[in-house]
């Protein structure tokens, strides 16, 4: 994995702090334009991986980048996936069926009126690579080597002890897409332990690495040690705690932590962009200075 990271969130009106901040930010990227235009500033700064999950907008996104194969030949995208909000949205406008016909294959739609629940409860497990298989369509011919489970599955997952799907997921990103399982938490310490047991060493995590411990399920002393005596790949998101910490602090900090392979950061600006990568530049520099001294 590449060291930056660039996100999404910016781009779909995310803000963990301010509905304000919020609203300008969904009237400022109304245009795929607008998103394109930051994309650019982001390469500019050398940053040459995008994180984002897969709402219904990054489609229009792939297409150009797709339509543009020189500008884009050293891109990647990470997609993460399931976009919660595309499926409740459906529900709510389709209902079940109508969801269901929009983002699952016809030959397991028939199969499903079939079997009923007992096909469902046989085989959710062929569902959920189905499922993946309808997420990843959008990002066809573009490279996509590592593919990340969402929080908000990966968590529910983790709390029902369903390590099965876990692994499932694993092994089938791996098998059919050639790529890197990641996995997006907000409990690292249960998850690691989780995987392991499942034989899965080494795992690409994204979690929040702050240091405010904002969002850092157990505190952040148990997350530091973790990362300070176990193996694991961990891709450091929400280390500006939201914006609770000034961008110099943050960086360094989490600069400093072993084992965070990448950072993770989204921005609406130019300069926001350029200087945050400059920091992490200067910070990381810094720390292999002292090593080699």
């Amino acid at each position: 994995m590449e060291r930056i990271l660039f996100g999404d969130n910016q781009f779909f009106a995310v803000n963990h702090i301010s509905d304000e901040k919020s609203r300008a930010q969904a009237i400022k990227f109304k245009n795929d334009s607008a998103i394109l235009k930051t994309l650019d500033y982001a390469m500019d700064a050398g940053i040459n991986t995008f994180m984002c999950t897969t709402h219904d907008r990054i489609s229009n996104i792939c297409d150009f980048i797709r339509e543009h194969p020189q500008q884009y030949s050293n891109f990647s995208i990470y997609p993460c996936m399931p976009y919660a909000h595309k499926y409740a949205n459906a529900v709510t406008e389709l209902g079940v069926v109508g969801t269901l016909k929009e983002y699952v294959p016809g030959n397991f739609f028939g199969s499903l009126f079939k079997g009923g629940m007992a096909y469902l409860s046989k085989d959710y497990l062929s569902i959920m690579e189905l499922l993946i298989d309808a997420e990843m369509k959008m990002f066809k011919g573009i490279k996509t080597p590592v593919i990340f489970l969402q929080n908000v599955i990966t968590d529910l997952l983790l709390g029902l002890g369903m390590t099965d799907v876990l692994k499932a997921f694993h092994n089938y990103v791996i098998k059919k897409y050639n790529a890197e399982p990641g996995f997006i938490t907000m409990n690292l310490p249960r998850l690691l332990t989780v995987l392991n047991e499942a034989g899965i060493q080494n795992p690409i995590i994204c979690a929040s690495i702050n240091k405010a411990g904002f969002r850092m399920s157990g505190g952040k002393k148990t997350y530091e040690e973790l990362l300070h005596t176990k193996k694991v790949r961990v891709v450091a998101m929400q280390v500006l705690a939201g914006g609770a910490i000034s961008a110099k602090e943050a960086l360094e900090y989490v600069c400093s932590l072993p084992n965070i392979e990448s950072i993770l950061f989204g921005a609406s600006s130019q300069g926001n962009i350029q200087e945050t990568v400059s920091l992490i530049h200067q910070y990381d520099q810094g720390i292999t200075s002292r090593k080699a001294g």
